[in-house]
């Protein structure tokens, strides 16, 4: 990077190292960028008061210039609900968010860094200096035959339009993984799109590569009202658990998260579960976990919490999908099986072989520090600004 850049960054969520799973990456962005000496005007809409008072506790001003805004309340007006129509997810971005976003923007700027897919309805009239990250795909996760009601069915449709329509109108994107990469460049072969992994600062991860032995413990963790986990979660109670169980007497499992009970029901009550749900702080129950089982079997994007299992030490097992964005090998920094008999004979191994597990925590704490840290992320950040700004060189410049 030549010199400091005037970049206007736009997220879905307040920039938190412990808030969902979007907000860890963006604290690691907003951070690295403004250490790095670009002068920053950060925009964000947040459905959680405590998350936005946070962020803004640690990026405060003068300092800092983040602007969090509320989330919307739904909107009852016709006009709204054709725009949420046409436009899906815009709902996100309030009208004082666009109008001080516009302001921003009229002051001049370098880079327009639009986190998310859909953050791209803001940004449209920007697009030849923008950058938008892509974390998932609905054209991937959609998959070919789609079920539900035929309600739901236009309305995944709709969704799989916009997201097409959003992807081919900018010439520069950014994806967490190659999977996504490739689709981007099917749906916009003139696109340049280049891969940047969501980056974890490792070093706010306690790391202990051999805690004392317990009594063996699984552990799912995660939103569960997210499909992803709440997938991964039906199939071990129903397919995993069982064996495992019936080869590992002693073992119990633990579900840990958002919605775990609503949405898990009376799948959860059999012997050796416990559900903990909507718990304040999700890190004990990683560290008391000897294996956290992550059998998703679907769902495109880096899984967050494989992430912060790899940075905790927790040992991982969980299939392709789950490593997605991470060069991860089975056996090395994590058990990876799609089969539900490779996935149960990693994790029994697992359970009865604490060297294994020490190994296993020391590869995957390598990785994410290696392929995840702030200093890699971010100098794939730069490279991508490099390139924009580059492309629009005769652009208005910013005003200092």
């Amino acid at each position: 990077m030549s010199r400091p850049l005037r970049v206007v960054l736009v997220m879905v969520e307040p920039p938190c190292p412990f808030g969902n799973a979007a907000a860890r990456g963006y604290y690691v962005l907003l951070k690295g960028l403004v250490d790095r000496g670009h002068r920053v005007t950060a925009f964000a809409t947040s459905s959680v008061p405590e998350h936005a008072a946070d962020a803004l506790r640690r990026f405060p001003s003068p300092d800092h210039d983040l602007r969090v805004f509320p989330e919307p309340p739904p909107s009852r007006s016709f006009r709204q609900r054709l725009r949420s129509i046409r436009e899906p997810h815009s709902y996100l971005f309030s009208a004082e968010l666009r109008r001080s976003l516009r302001a921003g923007l009229a002051r001049g700027f370098d880079v327009l860094h639009l986190e998310q897919t859909w953050s791209g309805w803001v940004g449209r009239e920007h697009a030849n200096r923008a950058v938008l990250n892509v974390h998932y795909l609905f054209a991937i996760d959609r998959g070919d035959n789609p079920s539900g009601l035929p309600m739901d069915r236009l309305r995944g449709r709709l969704t799989l339009r916009a997201e097409r329509a959003l992807l081919r109108h900018f010439p520069t994107i950014t994806t967490l993984s190659p999977r996504l990469a490739d689709r981007v460049r099917e749906i916009h072969p003139d696109a340049v799109v280049q891969t940047v992994p969501l980056g974890i600062d490792a070093s706010l991860y306690p790391f202990d590569p051999d805690p004392a032995p317990r009594s063996p413990t699984v552990a799912l963790i995660g939103s569960f009202g997210w499909g992803p986990t709440l997938g991964a979660g039906k199939r071990l109670l129903a397919r995993l658990w069982p064996e495992i169980r019936r080869r590992v007497p002693e073992a119990r499992l633990r579900m840990v998260g958002r919605r775990a009970k609503v949405e898990l029901g009376d799948l959860a009550n059999i012997p050796g579960v416990e559900v903990f749900e909507d718990v304040p702080d999700t890190i004990p129950y990683f560290r008391s976990a000897d294996v956290l089982l992550y059998p998703t079997p679907l769902g495109s994007g880096m899984k967050v919490k494989v992430m912060e299992a790899f940075a905790l030490g927790t040992p991982v097992v969980t299939t392709w999908e789950g490593v997605e964005g991470l060069p991860a090998r089975d056996g090395v920094e994590a058990g990876i099986a799609d089969d539900d008999r490779g996935l149960i004979d990693r994790t029994v191994a697992l359970l009865g072989d604490r060297g294994r597990r020490v190994l296993q925590r020391i590869e995957a704490r390598r990785l994410i520090e290696d392929h995840c840290g702030p200093g890699v992320t971010l100098d794939r950040v730069e490279a991508v600004y490099d390139r924009v700004v580059a492309k629009g060189s005769t652009a208005q410049r910013p005003v200092r």
